[in-house]
């Protein structure tokens, strides 16, 4: 579709078919790496942007992804060669306030249709212990104590520059907030390529209904618990907790390479034991080395909470659905569900 790349030079389509981009396997050709094709082409920020856009887009759509598989998200900083591929582009779908150096690049570009996830659904303020201080306001000390020691760390933007102002990001990890964004971007579909808005409407409607069963099954799995409270690295799950009435209690902040404090830790030591928990969670793309070390000083177990912000072969699935499944089993321990 993208009529520009049909008048590039055979030289420039080869080194655009080097820069190495993550294209996923729907259109995954080496044709649709140099986009060549006549698809909508479309560059996804990260893994829950490049799975929305592969499945609302199907045949139709040529996806890349910004951020390589085992890559964290947060961290990624935007090459020259990457800038270069989103002026070429048909459209860039992104998730505002996650990744900065996407927000400015995509700012900037000259693109024609650019989708932020943040405007298609609610963003919420969730912060290290975001749904334990409602549920047990002063028990553990955390609105004075926490809130004063680490004040705007987790408030809007982090040492590592990362601007959550916006609310918490993590909205992909809700499936009903996640569905939402789905519909958006769906319809934006639909207006940039009219063609073929009857399939991506089909799409839309397919997934939404993928999203709503994976949603039931998070609600008749967690329903009978023993305990509401999970411990995590990062608290990247705060519209999960929300959704189904559990409380995250986080070691660090939105960012995950955050370095909690001592008082955090020993505040976690002690709600770990009020409050039943038996696991502390880790994630696939960053160090385990604080969760198992809160895990051994506390006699907790240590377990995988996948954010799912990227697929790698140390992933407990292929795709977002089997990844969220293998949370819901993961939680279920966690929490004494029967």
């Amino acid at each position: 579709m993208n009529v520009r790349r049909r008048h590039i030079s055979a030289v420039a389509l080869t080194a655009v078919a080097a820069l190495g981009f993550g294209t996923l396997t729907a259109c995954s050709s080496d044709s649709a790496a140099a986009g060549d094709t006549g698809s909508f082409d479309v560059v996804a920020s990260f893994y829950p942007m490049a799975f929305l856009a592969e499945r609302i887009g199907g045949e139709h759509v040529h996806v890349t992804s910004l951020t390589q598989p085992g890559q964290e998200p947060h961290d990624l900083e935007i090459s020259a060669r990457q800038t270069a591929q989103l002026e070429e582009a048909d459209a860039a779908l992104y998730l505002k306030g996650l990744q900065p150096s996407v927000d400015e690049a995509i700012g900037q570009s000259p693109i024609a249709t650019k989708i932020d996830a943040a405007e298609l659904t609610t963003l919420e303020e969730h912060g290290t212990e975001a749904g334990h201080d409602e549920e047990h306001g002063d028990e553990h000390g955390t609105e004075a104590g926490h809130d004063e020691e680490h004040g705007d760390e987790h408030a809007h933007e982090d040492e590592h520059g990362h601007d959550h102002e916006g609310g918490d990001p993590h909205i992909w990890l809700d499936p009903v907030r996640y569905a939402e964004v789905a519909e958006g971007v769906g319809k934006a579909f639909q207006k940039a390529d009219p063609d073929h808005a009857a399939d991506y409407r089909k799409n839309t409607a397919a997934l939404v209904k993928d999203l709503k069963t994976l949603d039931e099954k998070f609600r008749t799995g967690l329903a009978n618990r023993t305990t509401d409270v999970f411990v995590t690295t990062h608290a990247a799950f705060g519209y999960l907790a929300e959704r189904y009435g559990l409380t995250e209690e986080a070691i660090s902040g939105l960012d995950p390479d955050t370095e909690p404090s001592g008082a955090r830790v020993k505040e976690l030591q002690k709600i770990a034991k009020e409050d039943g928990v038996t696991t502390v969670f880790y994630e696939t793309l960053v160090s385990d080395k604080t969760a198992k070390t809160l895990a051994g000083d506390t006699g907790l177990r240590t377990d995988v909470l996948d954010p799912v912000e990227g697929i790698t072969d140390h992933s407990r699935g292929e795709d977002y659905f089997q990844v969220m499944e293998a949370n819901l089993t993961a939680l279920r321990t966690a929490l004494g569900a029967r």
